[in-house]
């Protein structure tokens, strides 16, 4: 179930309103600028994904290991992680504005963007759009680091950079057929955000009390 949620993360992160404007960007700097081709830009999506999924999961580890060493602080680590991720679901309702979740604007390069470069501008967007990603990426490591354990952390990270990098490449590809998809959900920030926010402030507050743990418990 905690795969799932942390999947669900990564799409919405994919339409949150600081990272869905900028798709027009990717996709020319996945096709190398110019006239698109479907092979180049799927090869450019491929490659930019696999380099932001190296470093999440990466992170995922490491929030899985950290979770580990504080196993017999569990209790504490619950209530923690739990306060932490409804503080993001309220910066996302708007109750109050963090600085550090401002979406970081920019422009790409677009001159000749092969799967390496593409997978190097990935790792690069890992780390500089963290800002912009950071509420529900952050959501997702706390996530891990209850999981307690470095494969299960790198698991829980690579779910959500599925939910995030499978619409990278579909809308790569498809970009020219869903331009009136993309902005059905620009018109509609207010609620998405509404809905995700919603759903962050519960989330953290099932894990700060460890409920979230209990039902997992008892699905599994």
């Amino acid at each position: 179930m905690q795969y799932v949620i942390s999947f669900l993360e990564g799409i919405i992160t994919f339409i949150s309103p600081c990272l869905l404007p900028m798709l027009p960007i990717y996709v020319s700097y996945f096709a190398g600028g110019g006239e698109r081709t479907a092979g180049q830009t799927l090869k450019g999506a491929l490659g930019f994904v696999t380099g932001f999924t190296a470093v999440f999961v990466l992170m995922g580890a490491l929030a899985g290991t950290v979770g580990g060493f504080l196993r017999e602080y569990r209790s504490m680590l619950d209530l923690v992680s739990g306060l932490v991720v409804m503080v993001f679901g309220l910066h996302y309702l708007g109750v109050f504005r963090l600085n550090l979740f401002k979406g970081i604007r920019g422009s790409a390069r677009t001159d000749g963007a092969g799967f390496f470069s593409a997978l190097l501008f990935g790792v690069i967007f890992s780390v500089g759009w963290t800002p912009c990603v950071g509420v529900f990426l952050g959501s997702a490591l706390m996530l891990a680091s209850q999981r307690a354990h470095a494969a299960e952390g790198m698991a829980m990270l690579l779910a959500y950079s599925l939910g995030l990098g499978i619409p990278f490449v579909l809308s790569a590809v498809l970009i020219d057929y869903l331009k009136s998809a993309f902005q059905w959900i620009k018109s509609h920030y207010g609620i998405i955000n509404f809905v995700s926010g919603s759903l962050l402030v519960l989330l953290g507050a099932l894990m700060a009390t460890g409920t979230l743990g209990r039902l997992l418990g008892m699905l599994g």
